[in-house]
């Protein structure tokens, strides 16, 4: 789950599930006009978007979806429409325009007009909730790290508990969570937008929505980016890029051990004399705060466990930028006098309606394997295989309880379409591996090129410095110029 602080910085709007009135069945639903106002951002303006709660009838009751842009300054230079799609599931695209804006401008000049969209359940959008308890909302506990020595079985309950509270609490607008509505709200943006055809640059979870954009509605992308892509299999979808997590932390943790080791760090940053000491000895601290938690912490309640050290060590693997932060931590859970800051996302815990996006749609996507499937053995050997990770992997999840019979086919991603994509990746992506793009970009065949960035990191397009994919990047949407084959840029 990427995205822990997911509030809209520029709509707070909590709009909620309504009857809207139209004509009969029979007609075509179409968006109304959007009525823009200046948002919080200079230079930014907001609105909302209406959309079907259930696409399957169009003129039901809707939800309304918070949406944003930044206008060309250049109508000469401009030559489209570019969205930016955020990752998550649970991400804010209106977010992540006021964040990367100015620096889309910088590099993109005056070509697209910039929007983005608050997904259905996010920000400022319509709010979707399952009346989740209190204690189940923390996000190390919403994800399910085993306990000690590999033990699920509080994992067990608290799945069960979340998925039947959705179940009878979240109705029709948790039901509507899913990659492929998150797809057709992106087309109905565009109809609203009034443009024919429309550019992407997608990250992480939005590459993979944004691919079923371009496999349901090809015709209606210009020029296409994924960033950071998942393996797009079908039949897993989310619960594949779970279990691809424990070799894409080993893969990346790599490069956070030869810089906790190197002897040009900081006083204190340096955990050990070699990299594969820094290993060791962080796999043995959240192996004993599983069995005693420090007690020790900056926050009231919380004990530093095994479960809130693996999970900050999934998010700041994310970017270099992290390290320090990240060794610190480490360095004040092994000292007994020393008192650790628990971490921010941890400390403030999601809302409801947070943690029912993030689950509504992982659920809703495709089907899960049920809770006698085995989860302990496979828990055991994915702790055995890929100890970083504690075994969340391949542990059980509220998906395993989940129920909804309205459940949609899910997309397939296919070689059938326009050759308008290009997808770019880092070489050791600890949420989105290299070897999932790998099977996404054969998903696509000729329809796309791939541009591999030979550094760690996640989020790559304006997000981990590398001029050389940048650059690839802009050329791409400024000009519709790919390389003729994938391609590697130097760390």
């Amino acid at each position: 789950m990427s995205g822990a602080t997911l509030a809209s910085a520029v709509l707070t709007g909590t709009a909620t599930v309504q009857a809207a009135p139209g004509p009969g069945p029979g007609a075509r639903a179409q968006p109304p006009a959007l009525s823009w106002t200046p948002c919080h951002q200079p230079g930014q303006e907001c609105a909302y978007l209406t959309v079907p709660v259930d696409y399957r009838e169009p003129h039901g009751p809707t939800m309304r979806l918070a949406v944003s842009r930044i206008l060309s300054t250049s109508p000469g230079e401009r030559r489209g429409t570019l969205m930016a799609v955020p990752g998550g599931p649970g991400g804010s695209g209106v977010k992540r325009l006021t964040d990367k804006g100015p620096a889309l401008r910088a590099q993109l000049g005056g070509a697209y007009d910039l929007v983005a969209l608050d997904p259905r359940g996010v920000g400022g959008s319509s709010k979707a909730a399952c009346g989740l308890d209190a204690k189940d909302l923390r996000v190390d506990k919403l994800r399910s790290w085993p306990g000690a020595d590999g033990d699920i079985s509080e994992n067990a309950a608290r799945s069960r508990r979340i998925a039947e509270a959705c179940a009878r609490n979240g109705g029709d607008a948790v039901r509507s969570l899913s990659s492929l509505n998150q797809a057709r709200d992106l087309d109905r943006f565009r109809a609203a937008l009034g443009e024919e055809k429309v550019s992407f640059w997608s990250t992480s979870y939005g590459a993979y929505v944004t691919a079923i954009y371009a496999q349901r509605f090809g015709h209606r992308t210009d020029r296409v980016v994924l960033d950071s892509s998942g393996d797009p299999d079908h039949r897993r979808v989310a619960r594949g890029w779970l279990a691809n997590g424990g070799p894409a932390v080993e893969l990346r943790f790599a490069d956070f051990a030869a810089w906790a080791a190197d002897p040009a760090r900081g006083p204190g940053l340096r955990l050990a004399e070699r990299p594969e000491e820094v290993r060791s000895l962080v796999i043995a601290l959240a192996e004993r705060l599983d069995r005693v938690p420090k007690t020790r912490t900056d926050t009231e309640g919380i004990a530093l466990d095994g479960a809130i050290l693996r999970n900050t060590l999934l998010r700041m693997l994310s970017s270099d930028s992290e390290f320090p932060a990240l060794a610190g931590l480490i360095r004040d859970a092994r000292d007994p006098k020393a008192v650790v800051a628990i971490p921010g996302d941890v400390k403030q815990p999601l809302s409801d309606q947070d943690a029912a996006v993030w689950v509504g749609v992982i659920c809703n996507d495709v089907n899960w394997p049920g809770p006698g499937a085995g989860y302990p053995r496979a828990v055991a050997e994915d702790r055995a295989r890929y100890p970083l990770t504690g075994g969340l992997p391949a542990n059980i999840t509220p998906c395993a309880f989940w129920k909804n019979a309205d459940r949609e086919k899910t997309v397939r991603i296919t070689g059938e379409g326009p050759s308008n994509i290009l997808m770019i990746q880092a070489r050791r992506d600890p949420a989105t591996p290299h070897f999932g793009a790998v099977r996404m970009r054969q998903a696509l065949g000729d329809r796309a090129r791939m541009v591999t960035v030979e550094r760690g990191g996640h989020g790559v397009y304006l997000g981990v410095g590398n001029p050389c994919g940048d650059a690839v990047v802009t050329a791409f949407l400024k000009t519709g110029e790919r390389p003729e084959g994938d391609i590697s840029c130097g760390g």
